[in-house]
């Protein structure tokens, strides 16, 4: 049986050297209702369409990491996917509109992308072979990834002005693509249909009204736009009720990817918070005008063309990605999409090697430990400190996730249970002398746990090696996260202290917090 309690939690730097300042603040968890709730996979990654030759600020970093040319046997890939033993990879992208299915309907060659004065994105349309399609899903298969894929929405559409399509959208190519891979005994958990093409679009926009009547017909497809609240509104009223199982959006939030001001911005928490707006608006338009849809980021990469080189692939990013994970499933967010698993400068893989960038083990600690179950934290801290709370995934509890934006503020913090049934464990010592024993504190790694322990919570603290923000290695409880000898994923380990202990966190860190006493009838 959980109990609710209150502890202090003391936010200091290491090594010895102590902060510049120390802030008293309090955090409330109230674990008596979820305020959200997202799915059981809500961390997703995508896999793209661009070529080797997609080049932006005289970069091409995307190498052979596409839908159509990644290395499928690479080792790293399947265990990477494997890690978070069910992951949600979204197949689509710019160029998703402009790709064909090498089935039956198919009249044309099936030829790759290739650069084109004129075309979509300066690309041509693009194929997929059936062959691909197997191999693709082979993978899948064994890794245990959920699929969502992306279908072309323009396939027989025109141009009837610059950036605006018009006419009847051919929906063969994608109803034999569909029937090959139901008759192949494929899954695909969800269909999404078009990219972009909402509003004004970003290169092609189609009208709400045929986007609504297209999906009328197509009950088991959905859309995928770019947030457009009149538009969103009048799509959902033509496409009525038990039509759209959810609508997406995409966030490029912190602008261009060659912007030199990328990590002060990631940094700044009043910038990091405007895109709540976003978040705000599509749910009030979803209850207002589609309630029986949800709300999924099909896209979100941060920084927009590609990413930012030596930030968006450095440990710098997580404080961005984690804070947008936590964001969006307050505000209900079904599913988010990390531009991408692998490609760009923004993939949670490196492009060329596979290995894990910073925000690979990010997402894993998040869906490993953060559930469904959204619950409401307040607190008294400065903007600097971000905090979210959800139920700890698979056990009872909760998880506490603390961003620590600050480069010298070390926070002393008192978390309480809202229920106001509190285990009192602070003692009357001195902030001095409450550090120093902290210094000295001893921990115990997470093994098998006999009944007459006593309590204890698990610590994940990140930080970047050798202090470097735009380091592409992350720090686990002052261990490197590396691959192994063996070339796998390496174990992440929380310590396991005594809830009575003083928690340390560093200026410039993130920190998982699980409390596995915490009463939370939320969680049950």
């Amino acid at each position: 049986m959980g109990f609710s309690f209150s502890l202090f939690l003391f936010l200091a730097s290491f090594p010895v050297i102590l902060a510049q300042q120390v802030r008293h603040a309090t955090i409330s968890v109230d674990g008596t209702t979820a305020v959200a709730v997202t799915d059981d996979n809500f961390v997703c990654a995508t896999l793209d369409w661009w070529p080797h030759d997609k080049c932006n600020y005289n970069q091409c970093p995307w190498g052979y990491s596409s839908v159509t040319n990644l290395d499928l046997s690479h080792p790293l890939l399947a265990k990477a996917i494997q890690a978070f033993r069910n992951l949600r990879i979204r197949i689509g992208g710019s160029l998703q509109d402009q790709v064909l299915y090498d089935v039956e309907s198919l009249k044309a060659p099936c030829h790759p992308f290739r650069k084109m004065k004129g075309g979509l994105f300066g690309f041509s349309k693009g194929c997929l072979h059936m062959n691909r399609w197997d191999e693709l899903n082979h993978l899948f298969s064994r890794t245990g990834a959920i699929v969502t894929f992306g279908l072309n929405a323009l396939y027989g559409r025109h141009q009837i002005r610059k950036g605006v399509w018009g006419g009847a959208w051919d929906s063969s190519n994608a109803r034999d693509f569909m029937n090959y891979t139901v008759s192949k005994g494929y899954r695909i958990d969800s269909w999404e249909y078009g990219n972009e093409l909402s509003g004004s679009g970003v290169s092609a926009s189609v009208s709400a009204e045929l986007y609504g009547k297209d999906l009328i017909n197509l009950k088991d497809l959905v859309n995928n736009m770019v947030f457009d609240k009149q538009w969103y509104a009048k799509f959902l009223q033509v496409s009525g009720s038990g039509i759209v199982n959810f609508v997406t959006h995409h966030i490029y939030n912190l602008g261009a990817g060659m912007d030199p001001n990328l990590v002060s911005k990631i940094l700044d928490p009043h910038y990091l918070s405007k895109v709540s707006e976003t978040f705000s608006h599509l749910s009030q338009t979803i209850q207002q005008n589609g309630p029986w849809a949800s709300a999924w980021v099909g896209e979100s990469g941060g920084a927009y063309n590609s990413g930012g080189r030596h930030v968006s692939d450095t440990f710098v990013n997580s404080f961005w990605y984690l804070d947008q994970l936590g964001m969006a499933s307050r505000y209900n967010t079904k599913v988010y999409c990390r531009q991408t698993l692998i490609g760009g400068n923004y993939g949670l893989l490196n492009t060329t090697t596979l290995v894990p960038n910073p925000d690979y083990y990010s997402a894993l600690l998040w869906h490993r430990l953060m559930g469904k179950g959204v619950l409401a934290v307040g607190s008294n801290a400065s903007p600097f400190l971000r905090s979210y709370a959800h139920c700890l995934k698979g056990r009872a509890g909760i998880t506490l996730l603390l961003i620590n934006l600050s480069n010298q503020t070390d926070f002393i913090i008192s978390v309480q249970n809202s229920m106001d049934m509190r285990l009192h464990v602070e003692e009357n010592i001195s902030g001095e002398n409450f550090f120093v024993q902290g210094l000295k504190r001893s921990v115990s790694w997470v093994g098998s746990r006999a009944s007459d322990e006593p309590l204890y919570r698990e610590e994940y603290h990140l930080t970047a090696k050798d202090g470097n923000l735009q380091s592409r290695t992350m720090v686990l409880n002052g261990i490197p996260l590396e691959l192994t000898e063996e070339g796998n994923i390496p174990k992440l380990d929380p310590v396991r202290l005594n809830v009575n202990s003083p928690l340390y966190i560093n200026p410039f860190s993130i920190s998982f917090i699980v409390f596995p006493n915490f009463d939370a009838p939320a969680c049950a």
